[in-house]
């Protein structure tokens, strides 16, 4: 993803909101981009990322925003095989495949479960955001596991509501470099936009940043690794990577938040999306779609556990 920068110095005596000082300089740029990208930590001031709106900024202070550059891709309809787990009219639930980009974006213009998912289901078009139609949450592109697409605008609104409001629930399986301080627990550290690496989040100071809670418990025990359960109680980016990080256990072969060189040889990091539970339209329950554990990871795992029983 290309980013321009841009830098705005407030030169006024009265307070602005921070949307409004931008939407002011930036014309071209609609008033909910910029509260998005706000949101999304792409904008500094004084050079410290910050979240909100209708921050007041003041006489003296230097904004900068951080513009991705918008690609010009066209969403084509392809025909790539899907893992369906569960299928109706208003839900598609797939067993997403590690190193499968959920959807286009810069540098992934094919191959993604979008396109995938066009090529079996044409309706998704009119779905949700045109550039990422029927999506309504993420897995990163090394993560496997269950994924949820809607198949059409009511079930969207639907669904992403329920993301929204903290109502689903997920689980997912990390085997992690280390062990956590405590057989289980919960880790509380707002997160925001690295402002040294973009492409990066990181934990923010306390009162900054956005919320995010995890919580995790251990299923295993190895040498010199912990293999967890992982509960996300919010839904930031990259939230359970940089988490299992700042409490001295990243997920192995994560070389981004963690090791420059995996502890194993993994051809990605060990993280696996193992349920999700949600309503589905019209009910009042929650339903659980789940995905085994990835062959991949569960071969290392094994693997591990013979070590361990040949050490003993």
């Amino acid at each position: 993803m290309k980013i321009k920068t841009f830098r705005f110095g407030y030169d006024q005596e009265d307070t602005i909101r921070l949307d409004k000082f931008l939407v002011d300089c930036l014309v071209d740029i609609s008033r909910s981009k910029i509260q998005k990208l706000i949101q999304d930590g792409f904008v500094l001031v004084d050079g410290l990322p910050v979240n909100k709106n209708g921050l007041k900024i003041v006489q003296g202070q230097l904004i900068s925003i951080d513009l991705p550059e918008e690609q010009d891709w066209h969403l084509e309809a392809e025909d790539i095989p899907l893992d369906v787990i569960y299928l109706d009219d208003n839900a598609i639930v797939i067993n997403k495949l590690a190193g499968m980009v959920v959807h286009p974006g810069a540098g992934n213009d094919s191959g993604t479960v979008v396109n995938a998912a066009l090529g079996k289901w044409p309706e998704l078009n009119s779905v949700g955001d045109p550039e990422r139609p029927g999506v309504v949450h993420r897995l990163d592109k090394e993560t496997s596991g269950v994924l949820l697409l809607a198949r059409n605008p009511k079930a969207y609104n639907w669904f992403v509501s329920q993301f929204k409001q903290r109502k689903t629930k997920k689980a997912y399986l990390a085997l992690v470099d280390g062990h956590p301080p405590t057989p289980e627990g919960r880790i509380e550290a707002g997160l925001h936009r690295d402002p040294k690496h973009r492409q990066r989040m990181a934990v923010a100071l306390m009162g900054q940043g956005r919320s995010a809670i995890t919580e995790y418990f251990r299923i295993k025990q190895f040498a010199d690794h912990d293999y967890l359960e992982v509960h996300p109680l919010s839904g930031r980016t990259h939230q359970i990577r940089v988490h299992l990080a700042y409490i001295g256990c990243p997920i192995v072969g994560d070389t981004l938040y963690g090791r420059k060189k995996s502890s194993l040889p993994l051809g990605r990091f060990f993280l696996h999306a193992q349920q999700l539970s949600i309503c589905l339209p019209g009910e009042k329950q929650l339903t659980m779609f789940k995905s085994k554990l990835a062959d991949d990871l569960s071969s290392q795992l094994l693997e591990l556990q013979e070590q361990q029983r040949a050490n003993i």
